[in-house]
């Protein structure tokens, strides 16, 4: 995607108006920003409710969400929406969120916070820590003379291979993996480093050293975030980590879905088709959208509408399945290649807090695949009512559980009742858990993440075919971006600027 362009405001007498297709993080806030820009906006979800996978449930005193369960500031668009929406007061921030468990010969371990942690830390062993404190030393900067390679540019190469290039087997075991098990269900071989954290590969180009890299780049934010403090009229001072809200995350989605009314925001309305009609004479009113507008009172009924822009945030999965034209000519879409998507299963459990005779306060908890030798079957728990304690009754402890992904992609679409039974299973060996949960709530994602593999640039670039040859379509969302909420909610405003630059440079053209 090509840099953001700088916010212009639309004035009223030169609005236009938007197609946002996709009702999730990423529409929204699209839509949000552009809307906050003066133009017209509407934005078709195909469900019959927004938010997309961010959604929050309640039931007999327990809440609980059903996607995403904490964000973060990470990216400072993320924290002026916030702002914008009046939500910092709704912020919640977990209790001991700097208490985080992986399992080890069994059992779990804390992961440790800071070096010292690290060198008494049982998680891994003396000939690891080793190499993590010379990481820095073996890894010179790549201008200088070093027998050890840093990836090029058109490499494939895991992450796996890139941790394990650095840090040894036993990081990638015991560290590496669970991580990208708990944050993408994916696992260190079928990602590809270049795509799934590009930061940090970018960063050992620079510097070689991952960990240099990383400590000289949080230095530089650090000073940078100094700066923009001292002209920002932001006055709240932001606590860091990962957060919620009260009541769940869903409160964020909520917020941005206020902005819209029922004309400019259209739940069960599947997009069916997209003409791009730039006939060189005007750039302005160059899409028609077909819809289907589904009632529950009525049969569905198809719709157009024109607009001079369009932003989609559909899963590729689903764009595949739309028909486009390009000026009364179809535009074939069979160059886009299969996206392939992890399925994962959320297991919400309650139990009696006297049933629970290891109980762990902090953030949660997560599985290594090597513990699948000691019959652990699951990726990770988070402990729900420690992290938040009003998300369940005083005399219960609230977990949600992860289950599937590339690990074990059968199990996610396994039998709840198959699903409680593995769940149980593994808290009672975590956390000394007896008898059956209280309260069982199961979802189902079968398209929960893409995966970022190996051949993901060709996912990549079909989509900047689609931009480069139809004049104001952009794509955003978590199949290029990234896949964290403020990656998500950052996707949607890139692509809700180039739509301003796009319209801007349009009325130029036309003046």
């Amino acid at each position: 995607m090509a840099s953001p362009a700088k916010e212009t405001k639309i004035t009223p007498s030169s609005t236009k108006s938007v197609a946002v297709v996709g009702g999730g993080v990423s529409g929204l806030a699209a839509a949000y920003k552009l809307k906050s820009n003066g133009l017209s906006v509407t934005i078709f979800e195909a469900d019959g409710r927004a938010g997309g996978k961010i959604k929050s449930s309640s039931e007999n005193g327990f809440i609980w969400d059903e996607g995403a369960n904490t964000m973060t500031e990470s990216e400072k668009d993320v924290g002026r929406l916030i702002d914008d929406l009046g939500l910092q007061e709704k912020k919640q921030y977990p209790i001991s969120q700097n208490k985080r468990y992986i399992v080890r010969n069994g059992m779990p371990q804390m992961i440790p916070s800071n070096p010292i942690a690290l060198i008494t830390s049982s998680i891994l062993s003396p000939q690891s820590k080793l190499k993590i404190f010379l990481e820095p030393f073996l890894w010179k900067h790549q201008g200088t003379k070093s027998s050890l390679k840093v990836s090029d540019e058109c490499s494939q190469e895991s992450v796996g291979q890139f941790f394990r290039r650095h840090f040894g087997t036993e990081v990638v075991d015991y560290l590496v993996d669970p991580f990208v098990a708990g944050s993408s269900a994916g696992d260190p071989e079928s990602l590809s480093m270049r795509h799934a954290f590009p930061e940090l590969w970018n960063l050992e180009k620079e510097f070689g050293s991952v960990l240099v890299g990383a400590i000289r780049s949080k230095l530089t934010g650090k000073a940078k975030v100094k700066g923009e403090r001292k002209t920002s009229v932001e006055k709240t001072k932001h606590q860091r980590g990962s957060f919620s809200f009260h009541g769940g995350m869903q409160a964020l989605t909520d917020m941005l879905c206020k902005e819209f009314g029922g004309d400019n925001l259209k739940l069960n309305s599947k997009v069916l088709s997209l003409s791009c009609n730039v006939d060189g004479s005007s750039p302005f009113s160059s899409w028609s959208l077909s819809y289907a507008a589904n009632d529950a009172n009525t049969k569905a009924l198809r719709k157009d509408q024109s607009f001079d822009a369009v932003i989609m945030t559909a899963p590729l999965c689903n764009v595949q399945e739309m028909k486009f034209t390009k000026k009364g000519n179809p535009f074939v879409l069979d160059f886009l290649p299969k996206v392939n998507y992890l399925p994962v299963s959320v297991i919400v459990t309650a139990f009696k807090k006297e049933n629970v005779r290891r109980p762990l306060e902090g953030f949660g908890v997560l599985v290594p695949s090597k513990e699948q030798q000691n019959g652990l079957k699951t990726l990770g728990t988070l402990f729900s009512s420690m992290m938040f304690p009003d998300r369940a009754p005083n005399d219960q402890y609230l977990y949600t559980t992860f289950v599937g992904g590339s690990r074990n992609r059968d199990l996610a679409g396994a039998p709840v009742d198959e699903l409680k039974q593995t769940v149980t299973s593994d808290l009672r060996k975590l956390l000394g858990v007896e008898g059956q949960p209280t309260f069982i709530r199961h979802i189902y994602w079968r398209n929960a993440f893409p995966l970022y593999g190996h051949d993901y640039n060709l996912v990549l670039e079909a989509i900047e075919k689609m931009e480069q040859n139809l004049p104001g379509f952009f794509y955003a969302g978590n199949h290029r971006d990234g896949l964290s909420v403020g990656k998500a909610i950052t996707s949607g405003f890139k692509a809700a600027d180039l739509v301003i630059s796009h319209l801007n440079s349009c009325s130029k053209q036309d003046a």
